[in-house]
């Protein structure tokens, strides 16, 4: 089954891969009028209410295939109203084909005439909650007509998802649906599921289209999420790109926690990270230099009072002390955390309340416990074993990433050779960890990666790529468009 959020996604990323949405209507469409012929005869009549968007689309390509039955097309609003430009130009092909259509501007004047079957194109799966006029005059006159219904993709006024009906919704017999079965279908007793050509990539590479469907930003500070880096030690870039780009996907505040040995480089990378030196070290000579256990629980509590999302890992470096930090931090903190880098390793040796996305490249998915190999698709199983066996969600790093959160695999190819470079990980670790204030982990972690490759291909640097320029695009990769 598949939600409607999650169509809408499918839909677009087929058409980033080559499939457009006129050839999508032109499919569905002739799938809805093969179902209008089997549940009527030669010369019956057959009523299509079609709504001003892709939904009603749908119904009108189906018009043009029913030449043997007698078609009647219902436009609710004027056709200069209809939403998609290709609705519309199937509409301005019904008067090319000679088929009959009006379009009803008045719902109060909406009539049948004796229809032996009415199609219900109205609402497609992308609106819910009550029925608005027209829409809810017509579904009154459909009910009143008393002749059976076929519903397009879902009864006009049921949710997709939920399968709950709002008063006045169409109580339809019949429905003919696409791609897969909605969940709020399951229980209806005739569902047509058609195939409508989408490709399989289209589902399981992570496209445009999921960036599309992401939740907003809020509109208040702090509803976009804080983000806090514990890192620096060796090295000072790594935390500052991921805090960085943490700003450009989002995130309202992102702060550095450091040693207070590298607490000045850091602070002078940019203006917009909020840098904070890590307290009391303990009693060791060279705590200044790296994460002690000693500075956990003040960590722990900032993280949790504040309902921040950490990224534990980038510039940490593997100081006995440090590793002993990291593995204390993840026992006892109990939010969200994006792992990367020198901590990765650490996360199979601890229990935690916490929820993990760890983003390991290829050597460190193998530290992790996953297959050492150079060809992640092909090891795709093993990663999601992984994941299932951690407990957490996978995001793992290479010329094609592979995301699992233990259940689903997902594949995400955007991105460019230049991406090598130092630091392209680090950025990584960064909009996600933003983008986890927006959707669930398995979302941010697909998102992500996308637009953390698209960052990179809208530069279009080849090898001259750098770290830090990924920040300029991030935010036009966010906008989801159609070019990778």
């Amino acid at each position: 089954m598949i939600t409607s959020r999650r169509m809408a996604a499918v839909d677009r990323n087929a058409s980033a891969l080559g499939v457009p949405l006129r050839a999508l209507m032109e499919s569905s469409g002739n799938a809805v009028a093969r179902r209008v012929r089997d549940l009527t005869d030669p010369g019956d009549r057959v009523a299509l209410a079609c709504g001003r968007g892709n939904n009603g689309g749908d119904a009108l390509v189906a018009a043009r295939f029913l030449t043997d039955r007698d078609v009647r097309v219902h436009l609710l609003g004027r056709p200069e109203s209809i939403t998609t430009d290709v609705a519309r130009a199937n509409w301005d092909a019904l008067d090319s084909a000679g088929i009959d259509a009006e379009a009803v501007g008045d719902s109060r004047e909406f009539a049948l005439d004796d229809p032996d079957l009415i199609v219900d194109a109205m609402l497609g799966t992308g609106i819910t909650g009550d029925l608005r006029e027209p829409e809810s005059s017509v579904a009154r006159a459909i009910t009143d007509a008393g002749a059976p219904v076929l519903a397009v993709d879902v009864p006009s006024g049921v949710d997709p998802d939920s399968g709950d009906a709002t008063p006045g919704a169409v109580d339809a017999e019949h429905v003919v649906t696409f791609h897969d079965l909605k969940p709020g279908l399951a229980d209806h007793p005739d569902v047509t599921v058609a195939d409508i050509g989408i490709p399989a990539a289209a589902e399981e590479v992570v496209g445009p289209g999921d960036v599309a469907v992401l939740g907003g930003v809020g509109d208040h500070k702090g509803d976009s999420g804080r983000t806090f880096v514990i890192g620096g030690g060796p090295y000072t870039g790594a935390p500052a790109l991921a805090a960085g780009a943490s700003l450009s996907a989002g995130a309202d505040l992102a702060f550095v926690a450091c040693p207070e040995s590298v607490f000045e480089p850091i602070a002078g990378y940019s203006e917009d990270l909020i840098v904070q030196p890590y307290g009391d070290g303990g009693d060791t000579d060279d705590a200044a230099d790296h994460l002690t256990p000693a500075q956990v629980p003040a960590l722990v509590d900032t993280a949790e009072r504040h309902d921040d999302t950490v990224v534990l890992g980038p510039g940490l470096g593997r100081h006995p002390e440090t590793e002993e930090a990291a593995r204390q931090f993840l026992a006892d903190y109990s939010g969200t955390a994006v792992v990367d880098a020198d901590a990765l390793a650490l996360v199979p040796e601890v229990d935690t309340d916490a929820e993990l996305l760890l983003t390991p490249n290829r050597s460190e998915l193998a530290e992790l416990g996953g297959p050492e190999t150079d060809d992640l698709v092909a090891a795709a199983e093993e990663i999601r074993d992984l994941a299932a066996e951690l407990g957490h969600t996978v995001l793992a790093k290479g010329t094609v990433d592979v995301i699992t959160d233990g259940e689903t695999v997902r594949r995400c190819r955007a991105g460019t050779p230049g991406m090598t470079v130092g630091g392209t990980g680090d950025t990584l670790a960064g909009v996600v960890a933003a983008l986890l204030a927006r959707a669930e982990s398995f979302e941010a972690a697909c998102v992500g990666s996308y637009v953390n490759g698209r960052a990179a291909e809208l530069l279009d640097r080849g090898k001259g790529l750098r770290a830090t320029e990924l920040q300029e695009t991030i935010p036009v990769a966010l906008e989801g468009d159609d070019d990778a």
